[in-house]
């Protein structure tokens, strides 16, 4: 069943997260947990794997950050350094490096893949105008220029991005642009750069990204085929700055790696540190070998944001280059929500990290669980700290502690905690048990290896509720007077349930995997996949304890009034209120066919301002759709994106394309649109009533 011995090797590699602040839980959800989860399963697979991340270090938000508080770049990536790298080791992310890119070993590699492109003559040379602050006597990078959004009208779109709408942008595509170091509008000056020409690699992009159709997320490769479909252009790889990576030109002096050069080889650089520390060869995980049986596995665990970068971008570098493997995936997750709202630094709205740990010492593997239930593995999903405590309680308190720890109890009462029998090992004695327990690992491993995380995890809880009605049903406490037996025969075959609930939970939840290891006396700190579980007849079982403690409700209140203190405020858009349209009965309602879907493409209609052709998978087929929603939302913004959709409308031609449904959408008192989404993760064509 497994694909995983299809590859010699895996390199897995996490977003580096920028060195300007601490990690938040949206970053977990996006880049982190997944991977991490990923990985572990290899390592228990007897895998092969290197996990790959470190600080980005560079660009022009450090700098902006520095000056804001008066220190330098140095100062401010050295801080959030250590603090990411202290918090992903107390979370228990396990890479096998966390590196950074302002070391020298990638310097030098960064420098050395600039060149052999220039050699090769693959940079296009060419002098652009950009904004110069006269006052201080510098080009200003894309994030020291503010100004009017084109596309929304934002006040405070930055020179590469409007965080408001999500549109990508250029300086010079800003009304009335103020550069943020004098506040006084920039004039245009030339400057030289050297592009990378994307136009260039197209054909051949289109040829690869063609071929992940149906093994990369529909939301990853729709994103990737709007961006081909409206035409890629040279982008520049350098950059007027003071702090990043010299461009190793003696005709670009003072020119700095654009970050999105430099940040990607981070990867490879940080191989290349691991394998010198542990006597290792890191071209085996990065560059091609010669017989295919050979070849590494390269996957990419992102956030969406970062889709573009690692699926176009990198990959025509790496192909430029010609010596490296490319990504054999890059399952990139959607964004988490919080309490309704946007995950948000400047606003502070977010749960910190580093204050989790703090405030809930012990607690990573609830933070885990709960993340891990809620993954925006295909759709945007929601954080609340109400659902934390349920899900905490009800789930990890009542089913799967509470499993755990009635059987250590009764074992203990019994027979003192030990095992013993007749048999030298004692084995699952259970013919009903035993095919439902391969059912599960069959269906836990299929979801492991397609990154189906989240319905990975349900599995495992599967096991735990297998376990409470397996005990329910044989009554040991009652049994042990009138067939003990029986009654023995039923905890023997629960202790043999909780060996595999620890090996099934070491991916997701290692620390309590590791807690009930040792309290079953386990003689390794690991159970392989393919470990058979049994116990030696006189094994001593270890003391019970408590996995998990119910979160009360005032730990919780402190924790939603601490978001509200925090939060700026801000007045609320009414929704748009209108009179209600005449009634109708439930024959007619009931004609109206309106089904989940996912956007796969979308682009502009020609010679419109309004419109957008879609590009649906409604459970049913394919087809497309006319919105108005071009003036709210960028094409590859909406990629991959849930719908609800009217699929019985009559088709209608729009501008010469034939429309054959309605997306349904939300207005509020400002006119904003927005996607009525289904909240679960339910498969394209569920029918909503």
């Amino acid at each position: 069943m497994s694909k995983l011995n299809k590859f010699k090797r895996y390199t897995i590699t996490s977003a580096l997260p920028y060195a300007n602040g601490p990690l938040h839980i949206g970053h977990l959800a996006g880049a982190y947990l997944p991977a991490d989860i990923f990985v572990r399963y290899l390592r228990l697979k007897k895998q092969d794997v290197v996990y790959i991340c470190g600080s980005d270090e560079h660009g022009a938000a450090i700098t902006i950050k520095a000056k804001k508080e008066g220190t330098t770049p140095q100062a401010i990536i050295d801080k959030y350094h250590a603090q990411i790298k202290q918090s992903f080791e107390e979370f228990g992310i396990s890479f096998d490096i966390y590196h950074r890119t302002s070391s020298p070993i990638h310097h030098d590699l960064s420098q050395e893949f600039f060149l052999n492109l220039y050699e090769k003559d693959e940079f296009i040379e060419k002098y652009s105008e950009q904004y110069f602050d006269e006052d201080f006597q510098q080009f200003l990078a894309d994030r020291y220029i503010t100004g009017t959004c084109p596309n929304c009208n934002y006040g405070n779109a930055y020179g590469d991005q409007c965080e408001n709408c999500g549109t990508s942008l250029n300086p010079t595509d800003l009304i009335n642009p103020i550069s943020t170091l004098s506040g006084k509008p920039p004039v245009l000056k030339p400057t030289k750069h050297w592009y990378l020409p994307l136009d260039k690699y197209q054909p051949w992009l289109e040829k690869w990204i063609d071929t992940k159709e149906g093994e990369w997320k529909v939301n990853v490769f729709g994103q990737c085929k709007s961006w081909l479909k409206s035409g890629l252009q040279p982008r520049s790889m350098t950059r007027d700055l003071d702090w990043g990576i010299d461009v190793p030109l003696e005709e670009a002096k003072g020119k700095k790696l654009y970050v999105w050069m430099d940040a990607p080889i981070g990867y490879i650089s940080a191989t290349k540190q691991w394998a010198l520390d542990n006597g290792k060869d890191w071209k085996l995980y990065w560059k091609k070998q010669d017989k295919e049986e050979d070849e590494t596995c390269l996957m990419h665990f992102i956030g969406k944001d970062n889709i573009v970068f690692h699926c176009i971008i990198f990959p025509a570098i790496l192909h430029a280059h010609g010596e490296y493997v490319l990504p054999q995936n890059v399952p990139a997750n959607e964004f988490l929500n919080l309490e309704g709202d946007k995950l948000s630094t400047s606003r502070n709205h977010a749960v910190w990290l580093h204050e989790y740990l703090e405030e809930f010492p012990g607690k990573q593997d609830e933070l885990r669980y709960v993340l891990t239930s809620i993954l925006p593995e295909t759709s945007d999903s929601e954080f609340t700290w109400k659902d934390y405590q349920a899900r905490v309680n009800n789930e990890l308190v009542a089913i799967l502690g509470n499993f755990v720890n009635r059987v250590m109890i009764l074992m203990h009462k019994f027979y003192d905690g030990k095992v013993e029998s007749d048999d030298a090992k004692i084995t699952l004695k259970d013919d009903n048990i035993d095919a439902q327990l391969g059912g599960f690992y069959d269906e836990l491993e299929r979801s492991l290896e397609t990154c189906k995380f989240r319905q990975g995890l349900q599995t495992v809880m599967e096991i735990a509720r297998l376990g409470n009605r397996y005990l329910t049903e044989k009554e040991p406490w009652k049994t042990i007077k009138t067939d003990p037996d029986d009654a023995k025969l039923a905890l023997h075959n629960s202790l043999i349930l909780i060996g595999h609930l620890a090996c099934s939970l070491q991916p997701f939840l290692p620390a309590t995997a590791k807690k009930i290891l040792n309290m079953l006396n386990w003689p390794s700190e690991h159970i392989g996949f393919e470990e058979e579980i049994v116990f030696v007849s006189g094994h001593q079982l270890n003391p019970a304890s408590l996995l998990f403690e119910k979160v009360e409700d005032d730990v919780i209140d402190a924790q939603i009034a601490k978001l509200a203190s925090k939060k700026q405020t801000a007045t609320p858009v009414q929704a748009k209120v209108t009179a209600a349209k005449e009634n109708i009965n439930y024959e007619t309602f009931d004609k109206m066919d309106i089904r989940v879907g996912t956007i796969l493409t979308a682009e502009k209609v020609a010679k419109t301002k309004k419109l957008l052709k879609l590009t649906i998978d409604t459970g049913i087929d394919q087809r497309t759709v006319v919105s108005g929603l071009a003036e709210q939302y960028e094409p590859d913004a909406i990629i991959g994106k849930r719908v609800s959709i009217l699929v019985n409308l009559e088709p209608r031609e729009i501008k010469g394309i034939v429309s054959q449904g309605m997306i349904l959408m939300a207005e509020d008192g400002e006119g904003k649109l927005t996607f009525v989404s289904p909240v679960d993760d339910l498969h394209n064509g569920s029918v909503i009533r």
